[in-house]
């Protein structure tokens, strides 16, 4: 019996069309204005910025065909949001999402890695899942924590980026990644003391000023909860998927539940839950011990009916590595750990790509 919520249900579907002539799909492609399910019945308003009839009637027929293979829905009716006069086509601005969110020049998905608090491990998280995306794709990651930059620890590096002639941002290489923080322009040691509106302005500089190149992946490590940031990007810009980051406790999983439950107001799919810090594996004896308690990230998987990607446990290695600027995957390629790392990984390249 599938026990997916309906919408999720049909987003998953959608997930696997591409928009024609592009090898994105229409759901990250920011395309899908609204959808509801009722019984049997689906509702769908597709924003198309395109006015060639022939590209509708191609999605038209993609889409029923996709539903009709998946079954269950006896009427689908699909209907196509007036583009705005000013909007262009997907072929003149690489962006098929021209009544909603926007892509990004260079990068075919972004994922963002994201925690309802502070101190649960999310940004070794990002870095850690970036470089395991890197041994076979071409990955960036952006540093989106304006207050607390901690990129520039974790990879070492303390050099700052260099800048076009016309004042674009180029990201600087290690590791074989695309890297990008507020840090490497500010210094890491810089207090930052910014309201809100200015916060959201330099979110949207770091994705207009910088020039990704041949991205498959772009994977954004956000500051925790809900504000400026978080609200900035899902209003503007295609997301493909979020990875939602808690320890087990229950404390965290409650400001969890807000940060995913923003993403699917949205319609941004939560590819799953990574739980982090589950419990410290003694380096001497291999003794489990329980750090926190409960199964937080187990609790809110089924909550939100998503995977729950992995669990990663505490050894001092993984504080090792970030303190030496080595991403652990890459510093330790034979432990337990890297090995969930390439288990989360495989999972996202299953839902995104399909």
């Amino acid at each position: 019996m599938d026990v997916m919520p309906q919408e999720e249900r049909l987003l998953k579907i959608l997930r696997k069309i591409k928009y024609p002539g592009f090898s994105r799909d229409i759901v990250s492609f920011g395309m899908i204005k609204s959808l509801a399910v009722q019984d049997d019945e689906v509702q769908i308003i597709l924003a198309v910025g395109s006015e060639k009839e022939q590209v509708k009637k191609e999605l038209l027929k993609t889409i029923r065909e996709a539903l009709e293979s998946a079954g269950g829905y006896k009427e689908v009716k699909i209907s196509f949001d007036a583009p705005r006069p000013a909007d262009s086509t997907p072929a003149a601005k690489q962006n098929a999402a021209s009544a909603g969110p926007r892509t990004l020049p260079g990068v075919k998905y972004i994922i963002a890695v994201a925690s309802g608090k502070g101190g649960v491990g999310k940004s070794t998280v990002a870095v850690n899942l970036a470089a395991s995306l890197s041994r076979n794709r071409k990955v960036g990651l952006l540093d989106l924590d304006i207050y607390g930059p901690s990129l520039p620890m974790v990879v070492g590096i303390s050099e700052t980026p260099k800048v076009t002639s016309d004042q674009k941002i180029i990201p600087i290489e290690k590791y074989g990644m695309q890297l990008m923080s507020f840090g490497f322009i500010s210094g890491n040691t810089a207090p930052t003391i910014w309201r809100g509106p200015l916060v959201a302005r330099m979110t949207e500089q770091f994705f207009e000023d910088v020039i990704w190149r041949g991205l498959d992946y772009l994977i954004l490590d956000l500051p925790p909860g809900t504000g400026d940031v978080q609200l900035t990007l899902v209003q503007k810009f295609a997301l493909s998927g979020a990875v939602i980051v808690t320890t087990p406790q229950k404390l965290a999983v409650l400001d969890v539940k807000k940060g995913a439950d923003m993403f699917r107001k949205v319609n941004v799919p939560v590819l799953g839950i990574v739980e982090n810090m589950t419990h410290f594996l003694c380096p001497e004896c291999n003794a489990v011990t329980e750090i926190f308690p409960g199964r937080g990230g187990q609790d809110e998987s089924q909550r939100l009916e998503v995977p729950l990607l992995g669990r990663i446990y505490l050894t001092p290695e993984i504080a090792l590595s970030a303190d030496a600027g080595y991403p652990y995957v890459l510093q330790n390629p034979k432990s337990p750990i890297t090995a969930v790392y390439h288990e989360i990984k495989d999972q996202i390249l299953q839902q995104v790509e399909g």
